[in-house]
């Protein structure tokens, strides 16, 4: 099984009259090839895959395979879904198409128990044979998939691999880590990536990649090389950009900077998602002046 780790976008999906703008799609992703990226996540929940329609869906991954053939960048390609049926044909759908591996993040709404997280998982990864990685992101989506829960899946199913870990919690990724030195943990937090990869994250799948691929490539690159000081320097420079792409929801913050930074020709959303408040537009206009954009 190729074990896809290292430095990774969780894309943002751009729209145009209220329609998946595909071109910029494209276009957007063959910027972060050329930026140094290790790979591309499309449709991961940064790229509003809740309110997009299956077709949609999986246009935007044939997009990002197309784009990365040959090229060396891996697709890890969101199939995420509160219902299991639906997960498992996005998953086949993305494998048949070419994609490299799959992220999945935890049912949201329904709040299963354990036990539930662990079918569904089961399910999901039993359907396909490409790498697989487990999102948790609990302040998203009201469920928490406990340590001892993801331990069992990555045991238990052979295609398992990973976890991304966006709890914020160092302490959790260390535990992970801790009890399977082959489990792979990937950060889902911009602003502790460094200690992510410090305390033994394999990979960070960013939000702030999309703007700035260059530097979080960087940043990992620097660490994997062990250049501490620098790296934490980087990170620590990225701060206050990682930290106002989070003062509304994800990824209305970072659809917007991109705009600003004239990446978007168009700054849209799907309801119930709605464009930034003037405040939050004056916040990233500031802080985008102190970095440097490459088109």
């Amino acid at each position: 099984m190729d074990i896809i780790t290292g430095s990774m976008t969780a894309l943002i999906t751009p729209f145009k009259n209220g329609k998946v703008d595909l071109e910029k799609y494209e276009s957007l992703i063959k910027r972060q090839i050329a930026q140094g990226i290790n790979a591309v996540v499309p449709v991961g929940t940064t790229g509003e895959s809740a309110t997009l329609s299956h077709s949609e869906h999986k246009e935007c991954i044939e997009v990002a395979v197309s784009a990365c053939k040959g090229t060396g960048v891996k697709v890890i390609a969101g199939a995420g879904s509160n219902a299991t049926h639906e997960a498992c044909d996005i998953a086949l759908h993305a494998q048949g198409v070419g994609a490299d591996g799959l992220l999945s993040v935890t049912p949201y709404y329904n709040k299963p128990t354990q036990e539930g997280l662990y079918q569904h998982y089961k399910a999901i990864a039993n359907s396909v044979e490409i790498p697989f990685m487990l999102y948790n992101v609990p302040g998203r989506t009201g469920v928490d998939l406990e340590a001892a829960t993801a331990i069992r899946l990555f045991d238990d199913v052979s295609n398992v691999y990973a976890i991304k870990e966006a709890t914020g919690s160092l302490e959790r990724a260390i535990s992970l880590m801790s009890q399977r030195k082959d489990f792979v943990v990937v950060s889902g937090d911009d602003a502790i990536d460094f200690p992510m990869l410090t305390s033994g994250a394999k990979g960070i799948i960013s939000v702030t990649a999309n703007i700035l691929p260059n530097l979080k490539s960087k940043l990992v690159d620097l660490v994997n090389e062990g250049k501490y000081d620098e790296a934490r320097e980087l990170n620590e420079f990225l701060y206050p950009l990682n930290n106002v792409l989070f003062c509304e929801s994800n990824p209305i913050p970072i659809k917007a900077a991109m705009y600003i930074a004239g990446l978007l020709d168009t700054l849209e959303f799907r309801l119930p998602l709605t464009n930034p408040s003037s405040e939050t537009m004056k916040k990233l206009e500031q802080t985008l002046l102190k970095y440097e954009v490459i088109k």
